[in-house]
């Protein structure tokens, strides 16, 4: 059965973003050791998900860098990569994409991820954003964890583990450490799945 697998950048005090989105502190860190581990990693992944906003932005740049052969030959092959993989979109105010391989799902999310878990294919990952993140935690539809943490603090943000307190209930989810990679640059990958 396909897996959905959490990709996300986090600072040692555990936020996705600073209080208003800011990623400064994650792009000073993203190194050539980085992309090559993950380069790797993504030929296990044919479908990439998506909140509204960061789907915005990605379309953008990448849409770009396929077209830009100045670039360096792993961003072309990335977008490349991008261009041509599976790309689902959660949305309730989308009403259509016009990226390439792009599919909206705007209801039902739960029932739509454990369909497609039981088709035929690689694994699925979540790059975000925020807000699709938390729903994912809440509906229980994470099976691995890729956490990339920076060595930064930044005070204040947006937690990666967050969760309504009208709606969840205290629940500890225990999860199982797959392996810890160390990049010369400070940042540590923990790889976690289910118990």
């Amino acid at each position: 059965m396909r897996k959905v697998i959490l990709s996300t950048n986090v600072t040692l005090d555990g936020f996705m973003s600073g209080p208003n989105g800011e990623l400064d502190w994650h792009f000073q860190h993203w190194n050539d050791e980085m992309e090559n581990y993950f380069s790797e990693q993504i030929k296990s992944i044919d479908t990439i998900l998506f909140g509204r906003v960061t789907y915005a932005v990605m379309t953008k740049y990448w849409s770009a860098m396929e077209h830009d052969f100045s670039g360096r030959q792993n961003d072309i092959a990335f977008a490349e990569w991008m261009m041509n993989t599976d790309k689902i979109v959660f949305s309730k105010t989308l009403s259509g994409l016009n990226w390439n391989h792009s599919k909206l799902i705007s209801e039902n999310i739960a029932e739509e991820i454990n369909t497609l878990k039981k088709k035929d294919g690689k694994d699925m990952i979540i790059w975000g954003g925020v807000r699709i993140v938390h729903t994912f935690l809440q509906l229980d539809l994470i099976d691995e964890y890729m956490i990339w943490i920076a060595p930064v603090v930044i005070g204040a943000g947006i937690p990666l583990f967050s969760f309504n307190s009208n709606t969840y209930r205290y629940h500890p989810m225990n999860l199982k450490l797959k392996s810890t990679t160390a990049f010369s640059n400070g940042v540590t990958l923990m790889s976690y799945c289910k118990i």
